[in-house]
C-alpha cells in the first residue's frame, strides 16, 4: 500500500499503533520499552515501513524527498535485518500485525489487504518458478511456519495453518487451510469473523 498524504499516514500510524498497545497507560507502554517487549520492536519496525512507503510515494517531488527516502529506506530495511524479517515497504495495507518477528520474508511484489496477521516464521512470494506472486485479501491470518508461494489469490478471512504451504488460489471466504500442500480443512466460526 503506497501512502500519498501525511494525513493517511498519521491515520495508520494512529490505527496500528492502537493493535500493538490499545488502552495501555503511558507507564505499561514505557515498562514495555524498558523491558525490550517484542511488540515495541514489531510496532517501531511497522511505523518505520509506513514512513519509507511515504517517502517514497514523493520521492520523485524533490531533492529532499529523495534524500528521505534513502535514509528511511535504509533505517526500514537495517531494523528488518536486525529483527528478521524482509520486506518491501508497500506490500501491507493499513492493520498489520507481527506476533513474532523472527524468519518473516515478504517478496515487495506480493500484495497483502488489510489487518494480516503473521505468526512468524512466514514467506510470502514468488514459486521459483514464475515473476507472479501472491495476492491476499483482508483479514488474513497466517501462522507459525505458514508459506504463500506463487501466482495466487487468497480470499478475505482465511486462515493458514501452521506450517502449512499454500500453492493454489483459494476464494472461498473464511477457509481454514492445512499441510502442505494446503487444503481446507474447515471454516472459520469464530465470533470476529461472524460479525
Amino acid at each position: 500500500m503506497e501512502i500519498t498524504i501525511r494525513a493517511e499516514l498519521k491515520n495508520i500510524l494512529s490505527y496500528e499503533r492502537k493493535m500493538y498497545f490499545g488502552r495501555m497507560g503511558i507507564y505499561q507502554i514505557f515498562l514495555r520499552i524498558i523491558k525490550n517487549h517484542p511488540d515495541y520492536y514489531a510496532w517501531k519496525y511497522i511505523k518505520q515501513m509506513r514512513k519509507t512507503s511515504y517517502y517514497y510515494s514523493k520521492r520523485n517531488n524533490n531533492l529532499i524527498y529523495s534524500i528521505l527516502y534513502i535514509l528511511n529506506s535504509r533505517a526500514f530495511n537495517s531494523m528488518g535485518r536486525k529483527l528478521g524479517i524482509e520486506s518491501g515497504e508497500n506490500v501491507f495495507q493499513e492493520g498489520l500485525r507481527l506476533f513474532h518477528t523472527n524468519g518473516i520474508v515478504v517478496n515487495g511484489n506480493a500484495r497483502v489487504g488489510k489487518n494480516c496477521c503473521l505468526y512468524g516464521n512466514n514467506c510470502i512470494g514468488n514459486d521459483g518458478i514464475t515473476r507472479g506472486c501472491p495476492k491476499i485479501g483482508d483479514n488474513v491470518r497466517i501462522c507459525v511456519g505458514g508459506k504463500v508461494l506463487g501466482d495466487i489469490e487468497i480470499a478475505d478471512e482465511i486462515v493458514i495453518a501452521a506450517g502449512a504451504v499454500v500453492v493454489k488460489s483459494c476464494s472461498e471466504r473464511g477457509a481454514i487451510l492445512a499441510g502442505i500442500p494446503a487444503k481446507i480443512i474447515g471454516y472459520r466460526t469464530d465470533k470476529t469473523f461472524l460479525e
